[in-house]
């Protein structure tokens, strides 16, 4: 049990959800409500809190809860310029690595339905072999966090 504690507080350290001054549990629902108090006790009460309801995701997609929607954009843009040509394969096919990164990028799980439901809209995420990482990511912010239920 103690090892399992100590593994999960290593994992949360070094969460890729840690935001600028929210601390470790990054923003949601936790930061609001633990805000002023820092401290790794805290920090795990904010984590759980944004877990168990699920308000860090739902933040981040919609800009609320102390989240900032830019930093989302920005991310997934990034990863749609490093993973392009892998990323539009993958989308084709409805599986593969890089779309479970993608869906972490987002801050949710891949599963089968966002395959599919990103290979159903591959047209419109991928119009025509010019379009750009921008036009991407924004037609992807349109589907990926409806796929992934935080819409």
């Amino acid at each position: 049990m103690k090892k399992s504690l100590i593994v999960g507080l290593v994992a949360l350290m070094s969460s890729s959800t840690f935001a600028a001054g929210y601390g470790a549990a990054g923003c949601g629902l936790g930061s609001m409500l633990w805000e002023s108090k820092n401290g790794m006790v805290n920090q795990v009460l904010a984590a759980t809190t944004n877990g168990t309801s699920g308000s860090q995701t739902f933040g981040i997609t919609t800009g609320t809860s102390n989240c900032d929607t830019k930093g989302t954009y920005v991310n997934v843009k990034a990863y749609v310029e490093a993973n392009r040509v892998a990323l539009a394969n993958d989308i084709a096919r409805g599986q593969g690595e890089t779309l479970t990164a993608l869906t972490e990028v987002y801050g949710c799980s891949y599963d089968s339905a966002i395959g599919a439901t990103l290979q159903k809209n591959y047209k419109s995420i991928f119009p025509s072999e010019t379009v750009t990482s921008e036009e991407i990511t924004t037609s992807l912010n349109k589907v990926v966090p409806a796929a992934c239920g935080r819409i």
